[in-house]
């Protein structure tokens, strides 16, 4: 009798155990779905935020610009976006020009350069309110009344530095960066924030939360990145002196696909405090501040701007040495070295026959060029740079990108983030001998296997820089 109530017992259990774990399937899948429903809402709602502050700060502007026209019935900002940097601050100075002109010509003329080529992320109306701190300074900084552009990245208070990631909104800094200080010490007003690539390391302009910058030269093209935003605003007259970032082209690329001048300084340099990044805390390869201008003088004058105590006192680690002017006005001709090619990328013939011509001017000018061989670049690129910046194998930018939907242009470098280690590695052996190059990239796409392997790194690094010190430059 009890045998047979256990095997009825059995087959109960057996029967009904097959709705019930049906049941809980269908569950989890439904509460799975439900989640990445309600996580792709906030998303979604997030962008969304991010972009009706964008156009709100936009309309202020345009509000702004109206009021000041409607008092100012004279007012005529092209005959104010037209002057130089050295001819504006020489106006500003002596008075014939005052700040609260300057910043609304350039304020319309930023808005009329964004509508075409969307290269604004947000407009900052605290500039205006800057205005009235400029008029009571007893001292006229070299700046003084010059409105400039900052790259996204470049913290502001009150202000998302979002790096094109969603995961970065609704994370206003809560001070300013010291570069943006000391610039507002200098008497510079800050009034709006360029766009940026997804994660900012991609030569691309576009994000999934502001979209796609255009080249004011050809809307067909790219700006440039990652300092694109800053290279489209300048190019196209609605900003005189900008703030860009630079680790691998950022400030360099945008200036020569817009036909600027951009500087990229000897990082550390500036200081890079309150700077976003997506891959911060790696240290192989250091970014860089710098400024982006129609001219070489305006990017000198941006230098001997921040290169001041202030910078110092505010950043001890920032090398405490000012600009030196004297050795910018020098006419001592200089040795310069060169060399035609890398041997790692062919140049194409435009870039070698721009080459060809500015190796020429230096010469009739009197300057010494000297050819010297590349680095050890094939190394230098794969074992230290690019393994550097991925040193984690990538994953600390990967988590960045994923926290929204990914940009188009970058969906190919998210799905190499996203492939396993192990598989990298895989993958490379069995390409090197139909594609090296590509080889040597999945198997420093890994990153570092140990932190033991990570200081190895570092050291080869430091003894490359004192063997050859331009390449810390």
């Amino acid at each position: 009798m009890e045998s047979f109530n256990l095997q009825q017992l059995t087959s109960d259990m057996n029967i009904n155990w097959t709705p019930v774990f049906a049941a809980t399937v269908c569950g989890t899948g439904a509460l799975i779905l439900f989640w990445k429903w309600r996580n792709n809402q906030k998303i979604q709602k997030k962008i969304l935020n991010a972009r009706r502050r964008r156009d709100k700060s936009l309309q202020r502007a345009e509000q702004a610009v109206q009021q000041f026209k409607i008092q100012n019935p004279d007012f005529e900002s092209s005959s104010i976006v037209s002057l130089s940097l050295s001819e504006l601050t020489g106006k500003l100075q002596d008075g014939s020009l005052q700040p609260d002109a300057v910043l609304h010509a350039y304020m319309e003329k930023a808005l009329e350069v964004n509508k075409n080529l969307n290269c604004s992320t947000e407009i900052l109306m605290e500039s205006v309110e800057q205005l009235t701190e400029i008029n009571t300074q007893s001292k006229k900084g070299l700046l003084y009344g010059v409105p400039i552009s900052i790259k996204d990245n470049v913290g502001y208070k009150g202000h998302d530095s979002s790096c094109g990631v969603v995961g970065n909104l609704d994370q206003p800094a809560v001070m300013d960066s010291v570069v943006v200080t000391v610039l507002k010490k200098q008497g510079a007003i800050p009034f709006i924030k360029t766009n940026i690539p997804q994660g900012l390391l991609s030569y691309e302009c576009s994000n999934p939360i502001y979209g796609q910058t255009l080249n004011p030269c050809n809307l067909k093209k790219t700006p440039g990145g990652s300092s694109g935003g800053e290279g489209a605003l300048i190019r196209g007259g609605g900003s005189i002196l900008g703030i860009g970032t630079d680790i691998g082209g950022s400030i360099r690329i945008p200036a020569a696909f817009c036909g600027i001048c951009g500087f990229k300084p000897t990082s550390k340099r500036l200081s890079g405090q309150e700077i976003s990044s997506c891959v911060k805390g790696q240290k192989s390869v250091l970014s860089s501040i710098g400024p982006l201008a129609r001219d070489v003088e305006s990017v000198a004058l941006f230098m001997q701007a921040l290169l001041c105590q202030d910078m110092f006192t505010l950043d001890p680690n920032v090398p405490p040495i000012p600009f030196n002017q004297k050795v910018y006005e020098s006419s001592e001709p200089l040795r310069i070295g060169y060399y035609e090619n890398d041997g790692f990328q062919q140049p194409s013939p435009s870039m070698a026959r721009a080459f060809r011509e500015t190796k020429a001017l230096l010469e009739s000018a009197g300057h010494t060029l000297v050819p010297f061989p590349p680095l050890r670049l094939y190394e230098v690129f794969f074992e230290f740079a690019f393994k550097g910046v991925m040193a984690d194998g990538g994953r600390t930018l990967y988590s960045h990108l994923k926290s929204g939907p990914i940009d188009s242009c970058l969906r190919d470098q998210a799905a190499l983030l996203r492939i396993p280690g192990f598989i990298k590695k895989l993958l490379s052996v069995v390409l090197k001998p139909v594609s090296p190059r590509l080889s040597v990239s999945l198997k420093a796409g890994v990153g570092v296997g140990s932190i033991a392997e990570l200081w190895r790194q570092h050291v080869n690094i430091e003894v490359l820089s004192a063997t050859h010190p331009c390449t810390t430059c």
